[in-house]
């Protein structure tokens, strides 16, 4: 069994500190990550095992209030995830690249999880804010039937479905913008690499 992870999202920074101090003295977490993304958020993650995860989104939730944004609490995370988070992942080429897209990181992790859960997929990345302006997205590889599946499953279980931004499925996708997406996510970068073998 995968440990849990839980993440609080507040639009505080000084709250989210607050809150990450809160979390680990209530329970005994295995892993704290804290710090600021953008647009000015604070991201707090747990892991461990799935009584103390609990136990410390209970008090985070507590410490939080007015400025908790969004959070999730997966007592199985799938590794895929988890990997996912510490950057991206080898393709295997599929016939097809499914895309989510959220406004959060707790709406993206947990959608990245239903996903990869639901169909024979590999979850090929996962960005959070940083560059994005706050938004979120996670990308699916595989057989076509397999990457729908695992989209429609990652966005019919948002809790709150206003976080959605867009979902897409491309078939086939074209071996430049494959390069490009394994390359760097950011244009910035592509640019600078391109200009450099001229």
């Amino acid at each position: 069994m995968e440990p849990a992870i839980g993440l609080l999202e507040l639009d505080s920074i000084a709250v989210g500190i607050r809150t990450g101090d809160a979390m680990v003295k209530r329970a005994p977490v295995e892993v704290l990550y804290a710090g600021t993304v953008h647009p000015g958020k604070y991201l707090v993650l747990v892991a461990g095992d799935v009584a103390a995860v609990e136990e410390a989104m209970s008090a985070g939730r507590e410490a939080a209030v007015p400025s908790l944004v969004d959070e999730i609490f997966l007592p199985d995370v799938h590794p895929h995830v988890t990997a996912a988070l510490d950057g991206p992942r080898p393709g295997s080429g599929g016939e097809a690249l499914g895309i989510v897209e959220t406004r959060t990181v707790a709406a993206i992790l947990g959608a990245a999880d239903r996903g990869v859960k639901s169909a024979a997929v590999e979850l090929r990345r996962i960005r959070i804010a940083d560059d994005l302006g706050g938004k979120a997205y996670c990308l699916f590889d595989g057989i076509l039937a397999d990457v729908e599946e695992a989209v429609a499953t990652a966005v019919a279980g948002l809790l709150r479905p206003e976080l959605l931004i867009s979902q897409v499925v491309i078939p086939r996708l074209h071996r430049e913008m494959a390069d490009n997406l394994e390359a760097a996510a950011e244009f910035l970068p592509r640019v600078r690499s391109y200009r450099g073998r001229s």
